[in-house]
């Protein structure tokens, strides 16, 4: 059941019926202001919508709302998420993948380029780990460890940071307490660890070989600290996941740009700001003929937006244009009026419909 209901998504028809499309159809000329060229037309069956930007824009918030819950396993809540840091922000799933999930992933990389190209942003919320990997940055073993699972850092550093064997013999009987160790082989009433964890998906793996017969003592606490610390880094690199991942955004833009751009850019290229800057969209608005920005019902308007919550201004956003988020490039680094609207698109306000009145 959840195999059909995962297979009906729209993430999945999509990698379905693009699969047999050559990626070098899908590269379209990048946006350069107006509306942007499509790499495929989406038609929602039974629906009537007119013209393609709007179902485009649909179709790639769906896939994101699809990626970021339980209706596929491609993406994982990241562990710190269950502590209130960084809440919703999302990694690649670390296990070992089939070629179908492969397959996915390559769609998920053409899908990250197909955005870029168009200019229009996705609303994904993963984490700095993710754009280190993608643009081949290395992973920093105590910022990233922290951002991503914060119990397994402390838990590291606990280790790292005993002084004394009574002090291992007190943190390995809290850590018995909650039911995370064993008894020591030679002293049966004394608890103590064993070279095993549990991996982000839940499952206990062995650190080294045999590790559920090896107890953590005072010679090998260090070992034992540092081989967690590996394990996670490991499942955040996911190096299966993140090749296939490379190779779809590699059919669409040139891998070698990416090492132009910081992990920071590179997100903020394919996903945007997660916030709306009132102000950066007043700098991208147009009022059509007969309106002025000084007209009281735009006035109005405005002041309308900002007593919106940031929650609001993205419901507006997606009212607006069909996408939660507004483009962050632009060559017009100071907004002034006089700049030209390449990309983002700006918003056009048109008088009203039908005859005038009040």
């Amino acid at each position: 059941g959840e195999i059909r209901s995962s297979e009906n998504s729209y993430f999945c028809q999509a990698a379905r019926q693009l699969a047999c499309v050559p990626s070098s159809q899908l590269c379209v000329k990048l946006a350069s202001g107006g509306d942007p060229t499509y790499a495929f037309n989406i038609r929602f069956t039974g629906e009537e919508v007119h013209g393609t930007s709007g179902s485009f824009r649909h179709f790639l918030w769906q896939v994101c709302k699809e990626l970021q819950s339980s209706s596929l396993s491609l993406l994982l809540l990241c562990p710190s998420s269950a502590v209130n840091k960084n809440k919703g922000k999302y990694i690649l799933t670390p296990s070992p993948i089939t070629y179908a999930e492969e397959q996915l992933f390559h769609f998920f990389g053409q899908l990250l380029g197909i955005a870029i190209r168009a200019d229009v942003p996705l609303p994904l919320d993963l984490l700095p780990s993710f754009w280190k990997t993608l643009v081949g940055e290395p992973l920093d073993p105590d910022v990233d460890l922290q951002e991503a699972d914060i119990l397994t850092y402390n838990y590291v550093k606990k280790f790292e940071n005993i002084n004394d064997e009574t002090e291992l013999e007190a943190l390995c009987a809290e850590i018995a307490s909650q039911h995370l160790a064993t008894e020591s082989p030679d002293c049966p009433n004394k608890p103590c660890c064993k070279f095993t964890y549990l991996t982000m998906t839940g499952e206990e793996v062995e650190l080294c070989p045999r590790g559920r017969h090896i107890p953590v003592g005072w010679e090998n606490k260090d070992v034992y600290a540092t081989a967690i610390r590996s394990l996670r880094m490991r499942e955040l690199q996911t190096p299966e996941c993140m090749t296939a991942v490379r190779a779809g955004l590699g059919s669409i833009i040139p891998l070698q740009l990416l090492t132009t751009l910081t992990p920071l850019e590179m997100e903020l290229r394919t996903c945007g700001l997660p916030y709306i800057n009132l102000e950066f969209l007043k700098a991208h608005t147009m009022y059509q003929v007969g309106l002025m920005e000084t007209d009281q019902h735009i006035e109005f308007f405005w002041s309308a937006l900002e007593m919106f919550t940031q929650e609001e201004l993205c419901k507006f956003i997606k009212f607006a244009c069909n996408q939660e988020r507004i483009p962050f490039t632009c060559p017009c680094k100071d907004g002034g009026p006089d700049t030209a609207h390449v990309p983002p698109y700006p918003m056009k306000i048109a008088p009203p419909d039908g005859a005038a009145g009040t």
